[in-house]
């Protein structure tokens, strides 16, 4: 078991605990019931009500922003509005930030000639039939084999930087398409 060094320090009803960045959180009460108020952690204040001496308590973390119930997530699906943090999105704002990503990429890589006949004369899928490309580059041209295999690739995606990624991760495997069709002279 390893030792742990409690950094803290009370004035008047107050505790203040220390992280090694400096003020972590705050905490009101003593034993028995208290309220710890984060400063520089996550999450949101805490509430903790315990019977001292037998190790057993209840902690409960309030949100600031309360869960949606599950039939407010249709609304809030629907709604669209602002983005409490720009990582986590919305069922509706991932969909759309999907739907957007996927046109993009259709527009932007499909839609010139060699991109287009990379899916009209099914090159990726003929490059995945040949063994001499290896299992990693196969399994990244496997992304972009067919427009529904891309556009199930990137409905995978769980949040924004996922999606993203995801994106970057097509673009490669498209680069890598036309390179090794053209160098079959497929594209040409």
């Amino acid at each position: 078991m390893g030792f742990r060094f409690r950094r803290s320090a009370r004035l008047g009803p107050l505790r203040f605990h220390f992280s090694g960045s400096g003020l972590s959180s705050i905490s009101i009460g003593g034993p028995g019931a208290s309220l710890n108020i984060p400063v520089a952690r996550r999450g949101g204040p805490r509430t903790t009500v315990g019977l001292p001496g037998t190790g057993l308590s209840w902690s409960l973390e309030h949100r600031s922003d309360p869960a949606p119930s599950r039939a407010d997530r249709g609304t809030e699906a629907e709604a669209g509005g602002d983005l409490p943090n720009s990582r986590r999105l919305r069922r509706g704002q991932r969909l759309e930030l999907q739907d957007n990503l996927l046109a993009l990429l259709q527009e932007r890589l499909f839609a010139t000639a060699g991109g287009r006949r990379l899916w009209e004369e099914e090159l990726v899928s003929r490059l995945l039939r040949d063994e001499a490309i290896g299992s990693k580059r196969a399994g990244l041209l496997a992304l972009i084999e067919t427009p529904e295999a891309m556009r199930a690739y990137l409905e995978r995606s769980r949040s924004q930087s996922d999606a993203r990624r995801r994106a970057q991760r097509c673009v490669t495997a498209f680069s890598l398409a036309t390179k090794l069709a053209g160098e079959r002279g497929w594209l040409s």
